[in-house]
């Protein structure tokens, strides 16, 4: 059957349906009652139809919640109020037969009341009267400890009560099978009676993680029947296995971690067996591995922490504990889910292991940084006699090796990136925390920052890459920091690993981001060493640019040659020539030196053709070193400073319009002039002087004739523009002064007949505007 309404919708309107159909049917019954009535009376006579009482509210029985089933609700609990009340106040006022009688007499009828309202369809009612009958056995069993048994033990009789209430009301409810209230009750009572004998026997804490335990089994075999006693057997079986993790934990000795130990694996038995014959019950066997684990770590953890002292060897017995339950998912003889719990389980312990482990990973590697306040200063560290470390070691190091071979067996590539950082994470440490010499710890770090590096250049897989290649730029740059000890060292560490990038850079059948990484790391370790090597000659710092600018020139001179890791190479080369900017900008002279060769390595670049646009940078650089010298100098006029630029992008533009003759006189020749131009006419409007506005004067209108002469809109405009405010600027003083010697009334009077004759002839001002819009837009 297809309908357009979604499920949930559809079961609603169903339901509703039937409920109608329910009080439809309840009616027609009573109007026939009724009938049948009128029909046996002596000498009735037939009423017209329509005639004849009509039911005011025949009752409505549904099963979805209606006014009825709150107003049935509501008195079942006004009669389990006025029967506690009954019990607790009006009590003492019978004998004990009188208080016999009442009590067994209204449970009696309460729960036979259900009985007949089946029979006649009144379920929810049926389902209130039963509520209150089993209220009222609860009121029962209290009644006959307060009267009959009020020294017993409450504990005690609290768990034989629970129990036989459990037991009571599992019978009624599988003799009344449509109601549905007794069976869970039955259910929630059965938790208590173990419990609470526990607590009467006065019994410590694994007694009543026992007594919850065997309470969860029961609810667990339950629960194959009815899936509502799964929720109860999981609450115990995790209060029960808490306890004995918490006994475990605050045992003192072997001895004492036996009771708990047992409690946990008996918890997670009964976790492997609900996960063995429910295919979606995985949980339950994950937890059931943790509790394993937990308990047997937990035997080995009172004489680690008395011999050794040190929680790292417990973590390495937990997860040498956990390692057999990865082996799970290659017990095909196993079901499913237990397979998934177990597997998760071994995962889970082998995470937090490594999380615990790596806590020391961290610090051994930002501990390098303190070099950085006192550079060369040559602190060798003695060796430590004892070693702290080695349990961390062997944890990472065991992890890495599941998480490998997990990846083998699972074929993913996940575990794989796992195994990587782990594996590396306790080699790079292990020197440090195993207390070994500078010199030691030196060599090994660069072997496993090598190793990774290696891998990172032959990995098959994407991900084992990546996490390669991250370690070993972490463990590079960790080694570098701490080559910075001593000179020799920094030279011979920074020598090595860049050495050891431009072989991975040339290494042809690795992938290309990891050459193009490599690449640039070689670039930056032959910079370092070039400022290494400047710093030992005790020059100023400033002169320390020259030796840098040897790589952007060695990357300019071997470009073609460098094949696929060219571009990384070019664009490293060009950070260094940055700093080379850098260090010499303390003294204008070197800077000034310094830009012009940065300069002239940029035009080399630029002779190839596939280089052209570095030619914009060597430009850039040229007049950049021209402004640094006339700075020096202290020049002050800004011509000098704009020519130098104005020149060379005429020359530029003039070859340009000579190769391309369609090309924009604004892309062309807009540039270069607008280079000179403007700042020439800024110092115009604040300078008195007649030279600069004369010159500046001619300059413009010597482009202003030339644009009109070559039909290039560029100098036409700009010519002209600065013309006309270099005229105005110049005739302002003039104006000033013939306007201060005419009478107030002549200068609105020419305003105003300049207005009318504007106005009379504004159609011909408008052709001639929009004449002179076209002429200029002719021009290129």
């Amino acid at each position: 059957m297809n309908t357009p309404l979604p499920p949930a919708e559809e079961l609603a309107l169903i339901d509703r349906e039937l409920a109608q159909l329910d009080a439809r049917r309840v009616h027609l019954l009573a109007r026939r009652d009724w009938l049948l009535h009128i029909l046996r009376q002596p000498g009735h006579v037939p009423a017209p139809a329509g005639w004849g009482p009509v039911p005011a509210g025949p009752p409505k029985e549904t099963s979805a919640p209606s006014a009825q089933n709150v107003l049935l609700a509501l008195g079942a609990v006004l009669l389990a109020v006025a029967a506690l009340a009954f019990t607790l106040v009006s009590w003492g006022s019978m004998g004990i037969a009188g208080r016999s009688a009442v009590l067994a007499a209204v449970t009696a009828a309460a729960l036979f009341a259900p009985v007949p309202l089946l029979r006649r369809g009144l379920g929810s009612t049926a389902e209130s009267v039963a509520a209150v009958g089993l209220l009222l056995t609860v009121l029962d069993a209290y009644a006959l400890y307060a009267v009959g048994m009020p020294d017993a033990d409450g504990f005690g009789y609290a768990a034989g009560a629970a129990a036989v209430l459990a037991a009571g009301w599992a019978g009624y409810g599988s003799a009344l099978r449509k109601l549905r209230l007794p069976l869970p009750a039955a259910v929630l009572a059965a938790q208590f009676p173990l419990p609470l004998a526990a607590l009467a026997a006065q019994a410590g804490p694994p007694e009543l993680g026992w007594a919850l335990l065997a309470t969860a089994a029961l609810d667990a075999a339950l629960a194959l029947r009815a899936r509502a006693a799964a929720v109860p057997a999981a609450v115990l079986t995790a209060v029960a296995l808490l306890i004995g993790v918490a006994e475990s934990w605050s045992a003192g000795s072997a001895g004492q971690a036996l009771a708990p130990a047992a409690l946990l694996l008996a918890g997670a038995a009964l976790g492997v067996a609900a996960a063995w014959r429910e295919p979606r019950a995985w949980v339950a066997a994950l937890v059931g591995g943790l509790a394993a684990v937990v308990a047997l770590g937990g035997l080995a953890r009172p004489g680690l922490t008395d011999s050794v002292g040190d929680g790292a060897w417990v973590v390495l017995v937990h997860l040498l504990v956990a390692l057999p339950l990865l082996a799970a998912v290659r017990v095909s003889a196993l079901p499913a889910a237990v397979r998934r719990g177990l597997a998760r389980a071994g995962v889970a312990v082998a995470a937090l292991a490594a999380l615990s482990a790596g806590a020391a990973v961290v610090p051994t590697l930002l501990a390098r940084l303190r070099v950085l306040e006192e550079v060369w200063a040559v602190t060798t560290p003695a060796p430590t006699a004892y070693a702290p470390g080695a349990a961390g070691v062997l944890v990472l190091l065991t992890a890495a090796g599941a998480a490998w071979w997990l990846s083998r067996v699972l074929a993913r590539p996940e575990p794989g990136v796992v195994a990587v950082v782990l594996a590396w994470a306790g080699l790079f440490t292990a020197p440090v925390l195993l207390g070994f010499p500078a010199a030691a710890v030196f060599a090994a770090q660069l072997a496993v920052t090598g190793a990774a590096g290696v891998l990172a250049l032959r990995s098959p897989g994407r991900g084992a890459g990546i996490a390669a290649a991250v370690c070993a730029l972490v463990g590079a740059a960790n080694v570098s920091v701490g080559a910075l000890d001593g000179r020799a060292a920094t030279f011979a560490v920074w020598g090595l690993l860049g050495a050891a990038c431009a072989v991975g850079a040339a290494y042809g059948p690795a992938p290309r981001w990891v050459r193009a990484g490599a690449a640039v790391c070689a670039v930056g370790y032959a910079t370092g060493l070039l400022v290494a090597a400047a710093a030992v000659t005790d020059l100023a710092v400033v002169w320390w640019a020259l030796p840098v600018l040897a790589v952007p020139a060695l990357a300019a001179v071997l470009g073609p040659r460098l094949g696929g890791v060219r571009v990384p190479v070019e664009i490293a080369a060009a950070v260094a020539g940055v700093l080379a900017v850098a260090l010499s900008a303390g003294r204008t002279g070197t800077l000034a030196l310094v830009l012009a060769l940065a300069g002239v390595v940029c035009a080399g670049a630029a002779v190839r053709p596939e280089r052209r646009a570095v030619g914009w940078a060597a430009g850039a650089l040229f007049v950049a070193a021209t402004w640094v010298r006339l700075a020096d100098a202290g020049v002050t006029t800004p011509e000098a400073y704009t020519l130098p630029v104005t020149v060379p992008a005429l020359v530029v533009g003039f070859l340009r319009r000579r190769r391309d003759a369609e090309a924009s006189s604004w892309t062309a020749y807009g540039p270069g002039l607008a280079a000179t131009l403007l700042p020439s006419l800024l110092m115009v409007l604040e300078d008195r002087d007649w030279v600069r506005p004369l010159l500046l004067g001619l300059a413009a209108l010597a482009l202003t004739l030339i644009g009109a002469r070559r039909r290039l809109q560029a100098p036409l405009l700009l010519g002209g523009a600065v013309l006309a405010v270099v005229a105005v600027h110049e005739l302002a003083p003039y104006v000033v002064q013939v306007a201060g010697a005419l009478p107030r009334w002549v200068p609105p009077a020419l305003a105003g007949l300049l207005l009318l004759a504007v106005g009379a002839t504004y159609e011909k001002r408008l052709r001639d505007a929009r004449r002179l819009r076209d002429v200029i837009g002719r021009l290129r």
